[in-house]
Order: C-alpha cells, then sequence, then structure tokens
C-alpha cells in the first residue's frame, strides 16, 4: 500500500473510530436508562451481572442480562462473518453494509419503543419486550466492534473502552522509559516534546485517551440529551453512522479487517 494513500486513510479511519466512540456511549447510557438499567456494550459487567442473578435465583434479570450477552456475540459474529464475505468478493466498502445494519436496529429500537414503551408504565412491560429491546441495541454494539477493529498496528474498540485503556497505560509507560533514554542523551525538553510526536507509543496514547474521553462525552451528552428527548436521543448515533457510511464509500474503513480474514 502506497504512503499517500495509506496515511489519509488512517486519518479517516482514526476520526470514524472516535465518533463511533462518541455515539456507542450515547448508545450504552440511553439504553442503561430506557431499558431497565442494563449496558448493551459492556460485556464483562453484563457478565458479571448474569452470574450475580443467577446466583440469587433472580431469573428475570438473568434472562435480561443473558439477552444482551447471547445478542451482543450475535452481532459480532454477523459483523465478523460480513466482513468474511467482504474479503472474499473484495468489497473495499463493507463497513457500509455492518454499519447500515447497525443503524436499522437502532431505528426498530426507536419505532418499537415510540409505538409500545411511551405508553406504559416501565414497570408493566413484558419480559419479552424488554429482552428484545435489549437485544437490538446490543446486536447494534456488536455489529459495530466487529466492523473497527484496526488503526493500521494498532488494535482497538469502539464500544469498549478496558482494553483501551490497558493499552494507554502500557504505551505511557513505553513513552516515560524513552523520556528517561533521551534525558539520559541530554535531548532538552523541547526536543523530547518534538520527537514525541513522532514516537508510535505517543501516539497510541493519544489516540486510547481520545477515545477514552469520547466515550465519556458520549455518556454524558445521552444522558443530557435523552432527559429532554428520551429514546429519540439515538437519531444522533444514527446521524452518525451515516456520515461514517459517506466515508466509506470515499476511504474504505475496513481494509485491515478484511485482510485479518484472508
Amino acid at each position: 500500500m502506497h504512503q499517500a494513500t495509506h496515511v489519509p486513510r488512517v486519518r479517516a479511519k482514526s476520526a470514524i473510530a472516535i465518533a463511533l466512540t462518541f455515539a456507542a456511549g450515547v448508545v450504552d447510557i440511553v439504553s442503561y436508562i430506557a431499558v431497565y438499567h442494563l449496558f448493551v456494550a459492556h460485556m464483562t459487567g453484563g457478565t458479571v451481572h448474569l452470574g450475580n442473578k443467577i446466583a440469587a435465583g433472580d431469573w428475570t434479570e438473568a434472562a435480561k442480562a443473558a439477552s444482551v450477552i447471547f445478542s451482543f456475540v450475535a452481532g459480532s459474529l454477523a459483523g465478523r462473518a460480513i466482513i468474511e464475505a467482504g474479503s472474499r468478493s473484495r468489497m473495499r466498502k463493507v463497513a457500509s453494509l455492518t454499519l447500515l445494519v447497525e443503524a436499522v436496529l437502532i431505528l426498530i429500537f426507536i419505532q418499537i419503543d415510540r409505538v409500545t414503551v411511551n405508553h406504559v408504565h416501565e414497570s408493566s412491560l413484558s419480559l419479552g419486550l424488554v429482552c428484545l429491546l435489549l437485544s437490538l441495541l446490543a446486536a447494534a454494539m456488536g455489529l459495530q466492534t466487529a466492523t473497527l477493529t484496526r488503526i493500521g498496528p494498532l488494535t482497538i474498540h469502539t464500544t469498549f473502552v478496558t482494553g483501551m485503556l490497558n493499552k494507554f497505560s502500557q504505551a505511557v509507560s513505553q513513552w516515560a522509559f524513552w523520556v528517561c533514554d533521551q534525558r539520559h542523551g541530554n535531548a532538552s525538553v523541547e526536543q523530547i516534546l518534538r520527537r514525541s510526536f513522532q514516537m508510535p507509543a505517543f501516539r497510541t496514547a493519544g489516540l486510547m485517551s481520545a477515545i477514552w474521553l469520547t466515550y465519556v462525552g458520549g455518556s454524558v451528552a445521552g444522558t443530557w440529551m435523552n432527559s429532554r428527548w428520551s429514546v429519540e436521543t439515538l437519531y444522533v448515533p444514527l446521524g452518525i453512522l451515516l456520515i461514517s457510511i459517506a466515508v466509506d464509500q470515499v476511504q474504505p474503513l475496513s481494509i485491515e479487517e478484511e485482510i485479518e480474514q484472508l
């Protein structure tokens, strides 16, 4: 791949990854507020919640948690299958398809909520309806997780941040030792700062911190918007998905994911 085409695509993919992370933060917090206080992108917490409810014999809550985990995995599997099919058929804009399916799932959630949930008290919702609503958003997050997993050699996640914080810590540690080596080599502070921008660990730390901050920003914005517009807040992630699809038409986003499948 030529450097001239590689750099713009990496930059575009980084920008879209950050935008999708914001969208995931909004979806996750709206799900938590609107549908029985369960996150649809946080499978570690969901798994612990599932185990806790099984141990307590609370099968209703266990069913909700299980529906989230199952649907997230199903969405992720579907996303990887689409990318696999795209790699085999040399479809360079396969991300458009996975992001479009994600958008449709979120749109279906909004419409079901508008027709049913707004007309009854939350406690009156049937278990089946709650599981369906949770499943729609969890599957959407699974699809998004599968769509963007790499920026160049760097593994990323746009729907959960535990791994991103771990990578941030690793990168900062590498950069700190590099700074010590530079100081021992009598480099000035100005030289170190200038050279840091060329260091992979420094750039990785910057991207990881941007992803984490964006997820926090998405949850803050989602909470504020939900208090005013309820689940119609999810039209914001829908808009981000449509923009991402448009970018994919110009700068294909999932080429690294396709190469992984070959």
